[in-house]
């Protein structure tokens, strides 16, 4: 009998079950072999579907492809628990050995997972799911035949010994590797990359077979020959820079000696460095210049761009797309336009609309990547597969974090673990690229930053030399409300051409606007905020530079969003009391290209900012408050002034003490952190406590930790967003495109047009929407969509609310 994989849609034509696990095995070897593992995850990728060696499973495969209309109930077969069982019942059974024991949880728990997401070792109830499948689940009719037909038709047992005693070997080499990193923390991992080549694998193979391509039709060029061609863009582009007749300033000849220096610094080994620009200082420039000589040298695979906001993916995207001349091989990921709904087995059978949505091309193999810290945090802690499908992709890569100081508060712990990760394992280098450098490396869960690892020399005088503004402290006592802080502006646009306004909260934000449009009738003003979908906010950016650039008057009122990396520069600019590195972004804003003289910066202390929710906002208010009186009484403290490298260490050692209690992901509903749900040794276990004191024992397993509880309260901001498709623009064009896709291919690169149209909303903006009839839902519910009523053309989704607009959380 010939047991199937999948039946193409097209054609009907069959995929055999052999092929198919042969086919996920060579992919999943060629992932894992950048961690010198592929023998563990080819183990994951042979074994995934092997509960289709069964006579159920082909029944229900032929009624579902018979009978589209009224098909059997979707994993009413399970096929995914029998290759886990296998590993379970021959290495973890009896007397055991610890790493064949560790290697059929790790391998077991990625292929009872592959539809759904990782199960907990151990869970809150006390009970382990992954051993409920693996030895309790007694309906697993067929498995003896299975295990048969597997050993008869895809690797015979000697030949399966074999290739898990080097499975075992490698196990064995990567436990070996960095002592700073606990047992579990390395297991947790190395689970979720197996999890990630695993994913893709199956999900490209699967995809090659419905649309008929072979592996050889999606070859890119090698890495090293695209990127020793961008390189020489690149010297061309700032050898055309050089020969200006502007060059010979002190300032352009700044610019090119750091350029140079990042050059130089190419040279040394993969590790986490620090590039530490000011801002105007040629950072994209010089970071690109960096990347891609060190992928050379380095042998690396990708570059990827790692950024705060979906506002400057855009703009950071096309300024290395115009130096590189290539449309083709960059990608842009702002963000996940379907959000993944929990499903323990996948449609099999005709492929459905569901299931073309999760094969579609997501998968971030790209020579040069833009993301956003979000989708980067996704990939390792977020739930659903479609996020940690990317994981494996960030090895051999160089990854440049812009603007890094945004990493948010909760995260910082998952954040330095997963970069010491990448440093450590994953042979990736890691570069922080800001002009406020965080103390990443003064924190508990510290990030391993190698020992001189700033790119450029002597950095204050570098900021010195680059000094356009200076920060006016107006009162911190003397509270603006809007009405206050509309008349101080008018004041201000006496003497100026243009000003930037950045508040803490949008409803604010808002309501400035509004005064300023009837205050300032016949000027343009301009709002800006994450209520707006990224194609909007990239029009009205363009509208404010080509203002700016024919010297308009003109003012503009912004969230945060607009202080990472938004390449604008007004006369004057008004921030909100802050952070330090809120206030020091914002002055980046203003004089940007040292166009004028010095210019003001004005600090100003807003009565009407509820941020009753954002206490890590407060924290950072109140450490710069501080910090102004101390300038105030001593004009020589923290170096002089609020741009310091003296002040900005200051500011993070201390805002990383005082926050110190939310670093670990405090997740409040089960008193656990997250550090401790993932990586904790069994003191740090609260269900391992709560186990040993009901039984006395330890649960018969190596592993204890919880990846599924883990994954299930990961969120990057408070409140969990869905992403919503606006009508704004191409919006209703791509809505249409979606509806009417029929390929694979189709839906994966309309997705990807998507993201930039799309807003991401909280639950209560989401049932609010759904109250006035302003949402619809597409392909089976997957997709939703703002309706035309419920987006506004000023300032985007048209709903009162206060909600997080920037600074350590993301709505990006």
């Amino acid at each position: 009998m010939g047991y199937i994989a999948h039946i193409r849609e097209s054609d009907r034509e069959n995929q055999l079950l052999e092929t198919h696990l042969l086919g996920v095995k060579n992919l999943a070897e060629s992932f894992g072999s950048k961690l010198r593992i592929g023998h563990i995850t080819g183990l994951a990728g042979m074994l995934h579907d092997m509960g289709k060696f069964t006579k159920a499973f082909l029944e229900y495969l032929i009624e579902a492809v018979n009978n589209p209309e009224a098909p059997p109930k979707r994993g009413s077969v399970d096929h995914s628990t029998a290759g886990g069982r296998l590993l379970y019942d021959l290495y973890h059974k009896g007397k055991i050995e610890r790493e064949k024991g560790l290697l059929a949880e790790i391998v077991g728990n990625a292929i009872i997972s592959h539809h759904s997401y990782l199960h907990d070792y151990l869970d809150p109830d006390m009970e382990s799911p992954y051993l409920r499948r693996v030895r309790d689940k007694d309906d697993l009719n067929e498995y003896d035949k299975s295990v048969r037909l597997f050993f008869a038709r895809v690797m015979s047992e000697e030949e399966f010994q074999r290739y898990v005693d080097q499975a075992v070997y490698e196990l064995k080499e990567y436990l070996k590797v960095s002592s700073s990193f606990s047992m579990e923390a390395k297991c947790m991992f190395l689970t979720k990359f197996v999890f990630s080549a695993l994913i893709d694998a199956d999900r490209t193979d699967t995809r090659r077979f419905e649309e008929k391509v072979k592996e050889e039709e999606e070859a890119s060029p090698p890495a090293k020959e695209l990127f020793q061609n961008y390189y020489i863009k690149l010297i061309d582009e700032i050898q055309l820079l050089t020969n200006q007749a502007s060059s010979e300033s002190p300032i352009n000849r700044l610019r090119s000696e750091m350029s140079e220096q990042c050059e130089r610094f190419a040279n040394k080994p993969s590790g986490i460095y620090t590039l530490s620009i000011p801002t105007g200082g040629g950072k994209t420039l010089a970071s690109l210049r960096y990347a891609l000589k060190h992928a050379i040298i380095s042998d690396k695979k990708r570059i990827i761009y790692v950024l705060p906001y979906t506002t400057i993916i855009e703009q950071n995207a096309a300024e290395v797309r115009r130096i590189l001349q290539d449309d083709v091989h960059i990608l842009e990921h702002h963000s996940n336009v379907i959000d993944e709904t929990d499903e323990d087995e996948a449609d099999e059978g005709l492929v459905s609309i569901r299931k073309k949505l999760k094969l579609a091309k997501d998968n971030w193999d790209s020579p040069v990547i833009f993301t956003t810290m979000v989708q980067f945090l996704n990939v390792f802690y977020a739930k659903g597969s479609r996020n940690i499908r990317r994981l494996h992709n960030l090895s051999e890569s160089v990854i440049i974090f812009d603007e890094v100081q945004k990493v948010p508060v909760s995260c910082v712990s998952l954040f330095n673990e997963a970069l010491n990760f990448l440093k450590d394992f994953c042979y990736s280098s890691i570069v922080l690229c800001t002009a406020t450098q965080p103390a990443l490396d003064f924190v508990e869960r510290r990030l391993h930053i190698n020992p001189d690892a700033e790119m450029i020399q002597d950095l204050d005088l570098i900021i010195e030399a680059f000094k356009r503004v200076e920060i006016k402290d107006e009162d911190a006592n003397e509270m603006y409300t809007n009405e206050k802080l509309t008349d101080f502006m008018l004041d201000k646009l006496d003497e100026k051409r243009s000003i930037l306004t950045i508040l803490n909260t949008k409803s604010v934000v808002k309501d400035l606007y509004q005064r300023l449009l009837i205050a300032l009738e016949g000027t343009p003003v301009y709002h800006l905020s994450t209520s707006m979908c990224a194609a909007h906010r990239k029009r009205i950016l363009e509208q404010i530079r080509d203002r700016l650039k024919n010297k308009e008057k003109i003012v503009c009122i912004s969230t945060p969003l607009i202080e990472a990396g938004v390449d604008v520069s007004f006369e004057c600019v008004i921030r909100s009391l802050a952070g330090l590195d809120s206030i020091a972004q914002a002055a980046g804003r203003c004089n940007r290209h040292g166009e004028d003289a010095l210019q003001q910066v004005y600090v100003i202390n807003h009565a009407q900012e509820n941020l009753r929710h954002m206490k890590e906002v407060m924290t950072g208010k109140e450490i710069t408050k501080q910090m102004l009186v101390d300038l105030r009484r001593d004009p020589t403290s923290h170096g002089g002034h609020l741009l310091s490298v003296q002040a900005m260490t200051s500011y993070f050692q201390r805002f990383y003490s005082d926050v110190k209690p939310l670093l670990d992901f405090n997740v409040a509903k089960l008193n656990m952190k997250m550090t401790s749900l993932l990586f904790a040794g069994n003191r740090e276990n609260n269900f391992f406590q709560d186990y040993y004191a009901n039984h006395r024992n330890r649960p018969p397993l190596f592993l204890l930790n919880s990846y599924r509880t883990a994954a299930e309260h990961f969120q990057v901001i408070e409140d969990l967003t869905r992403p919503v498709i606006v009508p704004y623009g191409e919006g209703e064009e791509i809505i249409a495109e979606l509806n009417g896709a029929e390929r694979i291919e189709d839906f994966g690169r309309w997705m990807r047009k998507a993201q930039q149209f799309t807003v991401n909303l909280f639950p209560y903006e989401l049932e609010a929407l759904d109250r006035n009839g302003g949402l619809k839902r597409s392909l089976d519910g997957q997709i939703l969509i703002l309706k035309d009523g419920a987006y506004n053309e000023d300032y985007g989704l048209d709903l009162e609310n206060d909600s997080w607009t920037g600074g350590y959380f993301f709505t990006d």
